[in-house]
């Protein structure tokens, strides 16, 4: 038995710091994502589809996502179940039980909306533990664990939230019990546990059968989130043994980037790097500068920042990882031209950038746009 697992499609997300069109893009590829399910499955023969929680980035969506969402889902053409995750609760505005949700939802789409057992077939079922708020009291896995046994029925376990041993809070009472799960594993009551929350891919403790499947479209930067953009193909055999590969379905990358510039080398060198990175209408760039530069060298930096933030999706500055110290050099604003009271005022300026008081910093905006303007640069 074959079957696919997905989860935190997170339909309808927005990302404030995308460029002009590039959210529109963005969401239209976490939708191709999960269009990509379908023939995927058709390929691999599964049987249906598992999405282990926040189908949809919250409740109160505008109809157009619900719409295509369900649109997407229909195309997908084998069963697909959805839990209610922390995004979409079953609460009292869920999207599910709205009358857009009810009247539009095809016919191969199940949401889990029952904690428990669902029958898929005889033989097979699948253990849910939907999210009926945004913070749970109590661990919903462990309770639709509880009294489970072995009996030759293959069960998947279809959940949602953080393990309690990838977190330091361990007080948190809607943490997943990671000796329940295992314990249930164990005594052969449940053969996979199909999670959802993390965005990243990751198995989960010794046992090789509990899963995040991570985001099918990243979410965020690879530092935090460095393997999303995958869907799992999970086999189980006749003899309960389970295997589990990986299949890429996301375009886009979020990428976190520091880089040292102390001279008109490094502004170079991080100029001919950003220009090789392929996709750019399809990457973010997180861009961490370190550094201490002239004011002609600060302004080649901006002039190259300035081109690429065209360029890539978004370039956001990373300021926890930013620190660039900008201080005329000797002689840098020699050769301009100018003179009289020009000059006079091209000193003071000067003098101003070298001091540490509150003015500096103008000081050096206003010498960068300075010889911008004598380069014939865009001001």
């Amino acid at each position: 038995m074959r079957f696919l697992h997905t989860a935190d499609w997170q339909l309808g997300m927005t990302r404030h710091y995308l460029n002009g069109d590039a959210q529109p893009r963005y969401s239209a590829a976490r939708r191709a994502a999960v269009a990509a399910l379908g023939p995927l499955a058709t390929d691999l023969g599964a049987e249906f589809v598992v999405v282990s929680g926040d189908v949809f980035e919250h409740n109160q969506l505008a109809p157009r996502e619900v719409s295509t969402a369900l649109e997407v889902m229909r195309g997908i053409t084998v069963p697909v179940y959805l839990l209610p995750g922390n995004h979409d609760p079953l609460d009292a505005s869920s999207v599910y039980t709205s009358a857009l949700f009810s009247s539009e939802k095809p016919d191969n789409v199940t949401v889990l909306d029952t904690a428990g057992v669902h029958e898929v077939r005889p033989g097979l079922q699948l253990v849910a533990a939907p999210w009926f708020s945004k913070a749970p009291t109590t661990d919903l896995v462990a309770e639709v664990l509880d009294g489970l046994q072995a009996d030759g029925v293959t069960r998947i376990v279809v959940g949602h939230g953080a393990v309690d041993i990838l977190v330091p809070d361990k007080d948190r009472a809607s943490l997943i019990g990671l000796g329940a799960v295992e314990a249930a594993i164990a005594r052969g009551a449940v053969h996979y546990v199909a999670l959802g929350d993390k965005h990243s891919r990751m198995s989960v403790g010794s046992t090789g059968r509990i899963w995040y499947s991570g985001s099918p479209e990243v979410t965020n930067y690879d530092d935090i989130e460095p393997d999303p953009g995958h869907v799992l193909a999970v086999d189980i055999d006749d003899d309960g043994a389970v295997k589990v590969d990986p299949h890429r379905v996301g375009a886009w990358r979020f990428m976190s980037l520091k880089h040292s510039v102390d001279n008109s080398r490094d502004v170079a060198d991080l100029d001919i790097n950003l220009d090789q990175m392929p996709d750019k209408e399809r990457t973010v760039i997180r861009l961490g500068l370190t550094g201490s530069l002239t004011v002609t060298d600060r302004a080649a930096l901006d002039t190259c920042l300035d081109r690429y933030a065209r360029l890539f999706a978004a370039l956001v500055p990373w300021d926890k990882q930013t620190e660039i110290a900008v201080m005329p050099a000797d002689g840098e604003f020699d050769d301009l031209g100018i003179g009289g009271f020009a000059a006079a005022a091209v000193e003071e300026l000067v003098s101003t950038a070298r001091a540490a008081g509150d003015d500096a910093e103008d000081a050096r905006a206003a010498l960068a746009l300075l010889l911008r303007l004598a380069e014939g640069g865009a001001a």
